[in-house]
Protein backbone atom coordinates (compact mmCIF):
# COMPACT_ATOMS: atom_id res chain seq x y z
CA UNK A 1 0.00 0.00 0.00
CA UNK A 2 2.88 2.20 0.27
CA UNK A 3 2.90 2.58 -3.40
CA UNK A 4 -0.79 3.27 -3.79
CA UNK A 5 -2.28 6.38 -4.05
CA UNK A 6 -5.92 7.33 -2.56
CA UNK A 7 -8.14 9.19 -4.76
CA UNK A 8 -7.43 12.75 -2.98
CA UNK A 9 -4.34 12.04 -3.87
CA UNK A 10 -4.51 11.60 -7.67
CA UNK A 11 -7.06 14.44 -7.17
CA UNK A 12 -4.60 16.67 -6.30
CA UNK A 13 -1.80 15.12 -8.67
CA UNK A 14 -3.82 14.86 -11.82
CA UNK A 15 -5.92 17.69 -11.25
CA UNK A 16 -9.33 16.27 -11.66
CA UNK A 17 -11.97 16.01 -9.08
CA UNK A 18 -12.42 13.02 -6.99
CA UNK A 19 -16.01 13.52 -8.41
CA UNK A 20 -14.15 13.33 -12.13
CA UNK A 21 -11.95 10.31 -10.95
CA UNK A 22 -15.40 8.20 -9.56
CA UNK A 23 -16.75 9.26 -12.78
CA UNK A 24 -14.09 7.78 -15.27
CA UNK A 25 -14.16 4.44 -12.97
CA UNK A 26 -17.54 4.10 -13.63
CA UNK A 27 -17.22 4.41 -17.15
CA UNK A 28 -14.10 2.00 -17.15
CA UNK A 29 -11.70 4.83 -18.55
CA UNK A 30 -9.65 4.28 -15.53
CA UNK A 31 -10.34 1.39 -12.70
CA UNK A 32 -8.45 1.59 -9.38
CA UNK A 33 -6.12 -0.50 -9.14
CA UNK A 34 -7.42 -1.58 -5.48
CA UNK A 35 -10.86 -0.80 -4.26
CA UNK A 36 -10.99 -1.67 -0.29
CA UNK A 37 -14.11 -3.85 0.22
CA UNK A 38 -14.87 -2.48 3.43
CA UNK A 39 -14.99 1.29 3.26
CA UNK A 40 -15.42 1.36 -1.05
CA UNK A 41 -12.18 3.71 -0.90
CA UNK A 42 -10.15 3.92 -4.15
CA UNK A 43 -6.56 3.20 -4.41
CA UNK A 44 -4.30 3.78 -7.96
CA UNK A 45 -1.19 2.24 -8.84
CA UNK A 46 1.98 4.36 -9.22
CA UNK A 47 1.70 3.75 -13.34
CA UNK A 48 -2.15 5.19 -13.18
CA UNK A 49 -0.46 8.80 -12.10
CA UNK A 50 0.83 9.34 -15.54
CA UNK A 51 -2.45 8.63 -17.36
CA UNK A 52 -4.69 10.52 -14.91
CA UNK A 53 -2.62 13.70 -15.91
CA UNK A 54 -2.85 12.21 -19.36
CA UNK A 55 -6.86 12.01 -19.14
CA UNK A 56 -6.87 15.69 -17.71
CA UNK A 57 -5.23 17.05 -20.53
CA UNK A 58 -7.84 14.84 -23.13
CA UNK A 59 -10.75 16.17 -21.11
CA UNK A 60 -9.87 20.03 -20.90
CA UNK A 61 -9.95 19.64 -24.84
CA UNK A 62 -13.19 17.69 -25.02
CA UNK A 63 -12.25 14.69 -26.74
CA UNK A 64 -14.91 11.84 -26.34
CA UNK A 65 -15.46 9.71 -23.90
CA UNK A 66 -15.21 7.16 -26.34
CA UNK A 67 -12.05 8.56 -28.09
CA UNK A 68 -10.46 9.06 -24.56
CA UNK A 69 -10.58 5.27 -23.44
CA UNK A 70 -9.05 4.25 -27.21
CA UNK A 71 -6.06 6.37 -26.35
CA UNK A 72 -5.43 5.21 -22.79
CA UNK A 73 -5.78 2.01 -23.93
CA UNK A 74 -3.12 2.54 -26.38
CA UNK A 75 -0.95 4.47 -24.45
CA UNK A 76 -0.37 1.71 -21.84
CA UNK A 77 0.33 -0.66 -24.68
CA UNK A 78 2.28 1.50 -26.21
CA UNK A 79 0.44 1.59 -29.34
CA UNK A 80 1.81 4.90 -30.74
CA UNK A 81 0.80 5.04 -34.06
CA UNK A 82 -3.21 4.54 -32.63
CA UNK A 83 -2.37 7.03 -30.35
CA UNK A 84 -1.59 9.70 -32.53
CA UNK A 85 -4.65 9.04 -35.05
CA UNK A 86 -6.72 9.54 -32.65
CA UNK A 87 -5.28 12.80 -31.29
CA UNK A 88 -4.78 13.39 -35.10
CA UNK A 89 -8.38 13.18 -36.02
CA UNK A 90 -9.48 15.04 -32.74
CA UNK A 91 -8.14 18.03 -33.47
CA UNK A 92 -9.67 17.91 -37.35
CA UNK A 93 -12.91 17.93 -35.45
CA UNK A 94 -11.60 21.01 -33.57
CA UNK A 95 -10.67 22.65 -36.68
CA UNK A 96 -13.43 22.12 -38.38
CA UNK A 97 -15.69 23.44 -35.53
CA UNK A 98 -13.38 26.74 -35.45
CA UNK A 99 -14.16 26.84 -38.72
CA UNK A 100 -17.71 26.17 -38.96
CA UNK A 101 -17.89 28.92 -35.57
CA UNK A 102 -16.79 31.78 -37.84
CA UNK A 103 -18.59 31.37 -40.53
CA UNK A 104 -21.62 31.60 -38.02
CA UNK A 105 -20.54 34.47 -36.35
CA UNK A 106 -19.61 36.18 -39.55
CA UNK A 107 -23.00 35.88 -40.69
CA UNK A 108 -24.51 36.85 -37.00
CA UNK A 109 -21.96 39.97 -37.57
CA UNK A 110 -23.34 41.11 -40.81
CA UNK A 111 -27.11 40.61 -39.39
CA UNK A 112 -26.39 42.65 -36.73
CA UNK A 113 -24.63 45.83 -39.19
CA UNK A 114 -27.94 45.30 -40.85
CA UNK A 115 -30.05 46.04 -37.62
CA UNK A 116 -27.38 48.84 -36.80
CA UNK A 117 -27.83 50.42 -40.25
CA UNK A 118 -30.93 49.29 -41.34
CA UNK A 119 -31.25 50.80 -45.27
CA UNK A 120 -34.68 51.78 -46.81
CA UNK A 121 -36.06 50.89 -50.07
CA UNK A 122 -33.75 53.19 -51.79
CA UNK A 123 -30.75 52.35 -49.99
CA UNK A 124 -30.55 55.01 -47.41
CA UNK A 125 -29.47 54.87 -44.06
CA UNK A 126 -32.80 55.11 -41.32
CA UNK A 127 -30.85 55.36 -38.42
CA UNK A 128 -32.53 58.11 -36.45
CA UNK A 129 -30.22 59.88 -34.77
CA UNK A 130 -32.48 62.60 -33.41
CA UNK A 131 -32.84 63.31 -29.97
CA UNK A 132 -35.26 65.43 -27.31
CA UNK A 133 -33.79 68.94 -26.11
CA UNK A 134 -35.90 68.96 -22.87
CA UNK A 135 -33.99 67.87 -19.93
CA UNK A 136 -35.60 64.86 -18.10
CA UNK A 137 -35.70 65.20 -14.25
CA UNK A 138 -37.03 62.69 -12.00
CA UNK A 139 -37.73 63.26 -8.03
CA UNK A 140 -37.26 60.50 -5.61
CA UNK A 141 -36.92 59.86 -1.93
CA UNK A 142 -32.87 59.37 -1.55
CA UNK A 143 -33.13 56.02 0.95
CA UNK A 144 -35.19 54.45 -2.20
CA UNK A 145 -32.74 55.31 -4.66
CA UNK A 146 -30.19 54.31 -2.81
CA UNK A 147 -31.51 51.09 -2.28
CA UNK A 148 -32.04 49.91 -6.07
CA UNK A 149 -28.47 51.27 -6.71
CA UNK A 150 -27.45 49.13 -3.94
CA UNK A 151 -29.54 46.01 -5.25
CA UNK A 152 -27.91 46.27 -9.07
CA UNK A 153 -24.53 47.59 -8.12
CA UNK A 154 -22.47 44.31 -7.21
CA UNK A 155 -23.69 42.62 -11.00
CA UNK A 156 -21.91 45.44 -13.03
CA UNK A 157 -18.91 44.28 -15.10
CA UNK A 158 -15.47 45.35 -15.07
CA UNK A 159 -14.61 43.82 -17.79
CA UNK A 160 -12.78 46.02 -20.02
CA UNK A 161 -13.30 44.11 -23.27
CA UNK A 162 -17.21 44.53 -22.34
CA UNK A 163 -17.56 48.08 -21.81
CA UNK A 164 -21.28 48.29 -22.12
CA UNK A 165 -21.63 46.30 -19.45
CA UNK A 166 -19.16 47.74 -17.17
CA UNK A 167 -21.98 50.59 -15.79
CA UNK A 168 -25.69 50.16 -14.60
CA UNK A 169 -28.52 50.46 -17.17
CA UNK A 170 -31.42 53.28 -16.45
CA UNK A 171 -34.25 52.52 -18.26
CA UNK A 172 -37.04 55.02 -18.18
CA UNK A 173 -40.99 53.81 -19.54
CA UNK A 174 -43.09 56.32 -18.95
CA UNK A 175 -46.22 53.87 -20.43
CA UNK A 176 -45.62 51.74 -17.07
CA UNK A 177 -44.47 55.18 -14.94
CA UNK A 178 -41.38 53.20 -13.82
CA UNK A 179 -37.91 53.67 -13.76
CA UNK A 180 -35.98 50.50 -13.66
CA UNK A 181 -32.09 50.31 -12.78
CA UNK A 182 -29.88 47.12 -14.35
CA UNK A 183 -26.57 45.92 -14.05
CA UNK A 184 -24.91 42.55 -15.60
CA UNK A 185 -21.95 40.76 -16.09
CA UNK A 186 -23.40 37.72 -18.12
CA UNK A 187 -22.87 35.82 -14.91
CA UNK A 188 -25.20 37.37 -13.26
CA UNK A 189 -28.11 40.16 -13.57
CA UNK A 190 -30.32 42.46 -10.89
CA UNK A 191 -32.85 44.56 -11.34
CA UNK A 192 -34.66 47.41 -9.36
CA UNK A 193 -37.50 49.38 -10.15
CA UNK A 194 -39.10 52.67 -8.63
CA UNK A 195 -41.89 54.59 -9.81
CA UNK A 196 -41.38 57.77 -11.39
CA UNK A 197 -43.46 60.66 -12.91
CA UNK A 198 -43.06 61.09 -16.20
CA UNK A 199 -45.40 62.45 -19.20
CA UNK A 200 -46.96 59.80 -20.99
CA UNK A 201 -45.27 58.16 -23.75
CA UNK A 202 -41.87 59.26 -22.18
CA UNK A 203 -38.78 56.70 -23.21
CA UNK A 204 -35.25 56.92 -22.42
CA UNK A 205 -32.49 54.70 -21.72
CA UNK A 206 -28.81 55.37 -20.58
CA UNK A 207 -26.13 53.16 -19.16
CA UNK A 208 -24.00 55.34 -16.28
CA UNK A 209 -20.09 54.15 -15.82
CA UNK A 210 -19.68 52.36 -12.26
CA UNK A 211 -17.70 55.34 -11.20
CA UNK A 212 -20.39 57.26 -11.58
CA UNK A 213 -22.84 55.42 -10.05
CA UNK A 214 -20.13 55.22 -6.67
CA UNK A 215 -20.26 58.77 -6.37
CA UNK A 216 -24.25 58.94 -7.00
CA UNK A 217 -24.36 56.38 -3.91
CA UNK A 218 -21.91 58.37 -1.85
CA UNK A 219 -24.64 61.50 -1.66
CA UNK A 220 -27.49 59.02 -0.21
CA UNK A 221 -26.78 58.89 2.84
CA UNK A 222 -29.46 60.59 4.46
CA UNK A 223 -33.33 61.58 4.30
CA UNK A 224 -34.77 63.93 1.71
CA UNK A 225 -34.90 64.37 -2.01
CA UNK A 226 -33.20 63.40 -4.62
CA UNK A 227 -33.43 64.80 -8.49
CA UNK A 228 -32.03 63.04 -11.29
CA UNK A 229 -31.87 64.58 -14.36
CA UNK A 230 -30.98 63.21 -17.95
CA UNK A 231 -30.09 65.78 -20.58
CA UNK A 232 -30.75 65.10 -24.28
CA UNK A 233 -26.36 65.37 -24.53
CA UNK A 234 -25.85 62.49 -23.01
CA UNK A 235 -24.88 63.48 -19.51
CA UNK A 236 -26.89 63.00 -16.16
CA UNK A 237 -26.98 64.35 -12.77
CA UNK A 238 -27.94 63.99 -9.31
CA UNK A 239 -28.92 66.57 -7.00
CA UNK A 240 -29.08 65.98 -3.18
CA UNK A 241 -29.09 68.34 -0.37
CA UNK A 242 -27.04 70.78 -2.11
CA UNK A 243 -24.46 68.22 -3.29
CA UNK A 244 -24.18 67.21 -6.81
CA UNK A 245 -22.63 64.15 -9.11
CA UNK A 246 -22.65 64.74 -12.47
CA UNK A 247 -20.63 63.02 -15.56
CA UNK A 248 -20.88 61.50 -19.46
CA UNK A 249 -23.15 58.63 -19.74
CA UNK A 250 -21.56 55.63 -21.89
CA UNK A 251 -22.01 55.84 -25.37
CA UNK A 252 -23.01 51.74 -25.80
CA UNK A 253 -26.07 50.01 -25.86
CA UNK A 254 -27.04 48.01 -23.16
CA UNK A 255 -28.69 44.17 -23.81
CA UNK A 256 -32.89 43.82 -24.20
CA UNK A 257 -32.40 43.15 -20.08
CA UNK A 258 -36.09 42.09 -20.67
CA UNK A 259 -35.14 39.02 -22.68
CA UNK A 260 -32.71 37.76 -20.27
CA UNK A 261 -35.33 38.33 -17.37
CA UNK A 262 -38.38 35.89 -19.00
CA UNK A 263 -37.92 32.13 -16.93
CA UNK A 264 -39.81 29.59 -16.64
CA UNK A 265 -41.72 29.81 -13.22
CA UNK A 266 -39.22 27.43 -10.60
CA UNK A 267 -39.63 26.21 -7.34
CA UNK A 268 -39.73 29.30 -5.20
CA UNK A 269 -37.91 28.54 -1.37
CA UNK A 270 -38.22 30.89 1.56
CA UNK A 271 -35.00 30.55 3.42
CA UNK A 272 -32.58 32.15 6.35
CA UNK A 273 -30.33 34.56 4.97
CA UNK A 274 -28.01 34.20 8.20
CA UNK A 275 -28.36 30.64 8.06
CA UNK A 276 -27.72 30.45 4.20
CA UNK A 277 -24.63 32.71 4.71
CA UNK A 278 -23.18 30.54 7.30
CA UNK A 279 -23.70 27.70 5.11
CA UNK A 280 -22.17 29.18 2.12
CA UNK A 281 -19.18 30.30 3.73
CA UNK A 282 -18.27 27.26 5.98
CA UNK A 283 -19.70 24.79 4.27
CA UNK A 284 -18.44 22.03 1.59
CA UNK A 285 -17.46 23.57 -1.89
CA UNK A 286 -15.61 22.72 -5.20
CA UNK A 287 -13.09 24.16 -7.50
CA UNK A 288 -14.64 25.35 -10.85
CA UNK A 289 -14.74 23.09 -14.13
CA UNK A 290 -11.12 23.17 -16.26
CA UNK A 291 -9.45 26.13 -15.24
CA UNK A 292 -12.12 28.41 -13.55
CA UNK A 293 -10.75 29.52 -10.39
CA UNK A 294 -14.05 30.09 -8.56
CA UNK A 295 -15.45 28.33 -5.50
CA UNK A 296 -18.67 26.33 -6.44
CA UNK A 297 -21.52 25.63 -3.87
CA UNK A 298 -23.88 23.21 -4.56
CA UNK A 299 -27.45 23.76 -3.78
CA UNK A 300 -30.51 20.94 -3.64
CA UNK A 301 -33.14 20.38 -2.00
CA UNK A 302 -33.85 17.90 0.75
CA UNK A 303 -37.20 15.69 0.73
CA UNK A 304 -38.93 18.25 3.02
CA UNK A 305 -38.56 21.16 0.37
CA UNK A 306 -35.77 22.83 2.01
CA UNK A 307 -32.83 24.72 0.53
CA UNK A 308 -29.34 22.95 1.27
CA UNK A 309 -25.69 23.25 0.40
CA UNK A 310 -24.19 19.77 -0.37
CA UNK A 311 -21.10 18.17 -0.52
CA UNK A 312 -20.12 14.76 -1.33
CA UNK A 313 -20.84 12.57 1.78
CA UNK A 314 -23.59 14.85 3.57
CA UNK A 315 -25.54 18.25 3.61
CA UNK A 316 -26.96 21.14 5.89
CA UNK A 317 -29.91 23.16 4.84
CA UNK A 318 -30.98 26.20 5.72
CA UNK A 319 -34.43 26.46 5.61
CA UNK A 320 -36.84 29.47 7.08
CA UNK A 321 -36.18 28.24 10.76
CA UNK A 322 -32.72 28.62 10.57
CA UNK A 323 -32.47 24.97 11.23
CA UNK A 324 -29.71 22.53 10.43
CA UNK A 325 -29.78 18.63 9.72
CA UNK A 326 -28.00 16.36 7.37
CA UNK A 327 -30.22 14.57 4.33
CA UNK A 328 -29.39 13.08 1.33
CA UNK A 329 -30.39 14.70 -1.96
CA UNK A 330 -30.61 13.34 -5.60
CA UNK A 331 -27.42 14.42 -7.28
CA UNK A 332 -29.22 15.27 -10.35
CA UNK A 333 -31.38 18.05 -8.86
CA UNK A 334 -27.95 19.90 -7.98
CA UNK A 335 -27.52 23.60 -8.64
CA UNK A 336 -24.02 24.68 -9.02
CA UNK A 337 -23.37 28.42 -8.54
CA UNK A 338 -20.63 30.70 -8.02
CA UNK A 339 -20.14 31.12 -3.98
CA UNK A 340 -18.92 34.35 -4.43
CA UNK A 341 -21.63 35.75 -6.35
CA UNK A 342 -24.71 33.86 -4.23
CA UNK A 343 -23.01 35.37 -1.39
CA UNK A 344 -23.16 39.27 -2.94
CA UNK A 345 -26.82 38.87 -4.31
CA UNK A 346 -27.78 37.67 -0.42
CA UNK A 347 -26.06 41.00 0.85
CA UNK A 348 -27.47 43.32 -1.95
CA UNK A 349 -30.65 42.67 -0.75
CA UNK A 350 -30.63 43.56 2.53
CA UNK A 351 -33.11 41.15 4.27
CA UNK A 352 -32.86 38.74 6.75
CA UNK A 353 -35.24 36.85 4.37
CA UNK A 354 -35.77 35.74 0.66
CA UNK A 355 -37.00 33.67 -1.65
CA UNK A 356 -34.62 31.66 -4.00
CA UNK A 357 -36.50 30.33 -7.05
CA UNK A 358 -34.94 27.37 -8.41
CA UNK A 359 -35.02 25.95 -12.16
CA UNK A 360 -33.37 23.41 -12.19
CA UNK A 361 -29.40 22.66 -13.06
CA UNK A 362 -28.96 24.87 -16.09
CA UNK A 363 -31.77 27.90 -15.41
CA UNK A 364 -30.81 31.08 -14.10
CA UNK A 365 -30.78 30.73 -10.21
CA UNK A 366 -33.32 33.64 -9.22
CA UNK A 367 -32.92 35.58 -5.95
CA UNK A 368 -36.32 37.49 -4.87
CA UNK A 369 -37.80 39.58 -2.07
CA UNK A 370 -40.83 37.96 0.29
CA UNK A 371 -43.98 37.23 -1.26
CA UNK A 372 -45.70 40.81 -0.31
CA UNK A 373 -42.27 42.90 -1.03
CA UNK A 374 -41.40 44.63 -4.32
CA UNK A 375 -41.21 41.59 -6.67
CA UNK A 376 -39.66 43.94 -9.40
CA UNK A 377 -36.52 43.76 -7.31
CA UNK A 378 -34.67 41.11 -7.67
CA UNK A 379 -31.37 38.95 -9.20
CA UNK A 380 -30.55 36.14 -11.08
CA UNK A 381 -27.34 33.79 -11.36
CA UNK A 382 -26.34 32.05 -13.88
CA UNK A 383 -25.43 28.12 -12.84
CA UNK A 384 -22.26 26.67 -13.59
CA UNK A 385 -22.19 23.58 -15.71
CA UNK A 386 -20.51 20.67 -13.98
CA UNK A 387 -18.49 18.28 -16.35
CA UNK A 388 -18.74 15.26 -14.06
Amino acid sequence: MSEMYGIGEMARDSGLTISALRFYDGAGVLVPAWVDPDTGYRWYGPGQRQEARLLARLRRVNMPLADIRLVLAGWSSQDTALVSTLLDAHLLRLEDGLDDARRELSTVRELLALREHPMNATGTDTTDTAQGSTPLRLTFAAPDLAAALDTVRFAVSGDPDLPMLGGVHIDIDGAEQALRLVATDRYRLAVAQLQAETAPGTAQQVIVPAALVDAMRALLTAEGEAVLTLDSDGSITLDVAGSRAAGACLDHDFPDYRRLTRLPAGRRVAVDVVALRELLTTGPTRRGPDSADVDISLLALTPDGALTVVGDADSCHADDTGSDSADPTNPGDRIAVNREFLLDALAASARDRLVLELGGPVAPLAVRLPEGEDQNRFSLLMPIRLTD
